[in-house]
């Protein structure tokens, strides 16, 4: 008989969670093993932060030259950038050189000037990564610019991590990548893998609960991570175009049938505010969501079932 089995572990700086449906104790866990290895290798090859990989490769030679990337680099860094055309800059893989100005450790006690925030930003901008399919490389064209794939790739951690345990055969699983959850099949007694979303005003309460059975949410809060400065909180979530948090939406929790779309749409929606962020969710027919303001109104895309909020 099925049973579901399940594993925490602690990766890219978050904490993450794999659950499978299996027969076999001994088959689960290797498994689990397979995926939690998978998930690894994409994080050395995205983190910014361990000096050897392909990211901080291409980040070290901004301004110098091209850097031959692995191809999955390649296609994750095209993606990103039709994100940003089609957000107009909302979502921008550059912003990882407003890491500089803004830290959420506690240290932060004044906000940047707008020298400090002009000087940052002149090392932002999409349209400055100069991708090459033909000789597999990336370019920052101007020196001190960074990517980074914080926003974007935990939820490819866990589309890849989904993909790679349905291809051995997995029926049922959840891949929980700190929030970015992907999911397929059903629990053994065939009901939906559930998931909630929380009141960001008082993380105790669920504000709703949506059954989830083949496909990905993810939820983009400020309420998490922030900065306090004098009695104001600064949300982690940046406009990459101005250099400063966002204000208006407390969360965002977008359905989709990738976390990696998901993902992309949550933090545009975030950066744009609530009357923007609808306007661009309502096109995309395949994607949902509902948002929070810092009063604990609710608003909807046009196509979620609001019967279940």
């Amino acid at each position: 008989m099925s049973s579901i089995f399940s594993r925490a572990f602690f990766l890219m700086g978050c904490n993450f969670d794999v659950t499978i449906v299996a027969d076999q104790l001994e088959v689960a866990h290797a498994l689990i093993d397979r995926a939690i290895a998978e998930m690894k290798r994409i994080e050395y090859l995205l983190s910014e932060w361990m000096p050897d990989t392909p990211v901080s490769i291409v980040n070290a030679h901004a301004g110098i030259q091209p850097v031959q990337v692995p191809e999955e680099l390649l296609e994750l860094t095209a993606r990103a950038l039709n994100f940003s055309k089609l957000t107009e800059g909302a979502f921008d893989i550059t912003m990882a050189g407003l890491n500089q100005i803004w830290t959420y450790d506690g240290t932060m006690k004044k906000l940047p000037s707008f020298a400090e925030l002009k000087a940052a930003i002149r090392h932002v901008g999409y349209q400055k990564i100069q991708l090459d399919r033909a000789n597999q490389t990336l370019f920052l064209a101007q020196k001190k610019m960074k990517i980074g794939f914080g926003s974007i790739g935990k939820a490819y951690a866990a589309d890849y991590a989904k993909a790679f345990l349905m291809q051995q055969g997995v029926q049922a699983g959840i891949v929980n990548a700190s929030g970015d959850m992907a999911a397929w099949g059903t629990q053994p007694d065939g009901k939906p893998w559930s998931v909630g979303i929380v009141n960001p005003l008082n993380k105790a309460k669920v504000f709703a609960t949506f059954p989830l059975e083949n496909g990905a949410v993810v939820t983009s809060g400020t309420y998490e991570k922030y900065a306090v400065i004098g009695d104001k909180k600064y949300s982690h979530i940046i406009d990459p175009r101005t250099g400063m948090p966002t204000t208006e939406i407390a969360s965002v929790t977008v359905f989709a049938p990738k976390a990696e779309l998901a993902n992309g749409i949550s933090t545009s929606i975030a950066v744009m505010g609530i009357e923007t962020g609808l306007h661009l969710i309502n096109q995309i027919p395949s994607a949902s969501c509902v948002i929070v303001d810092h009063k604990a109104n609710l608003f909807t895309s046009n196509n979620i079932k609001t019967n279940t909020i």
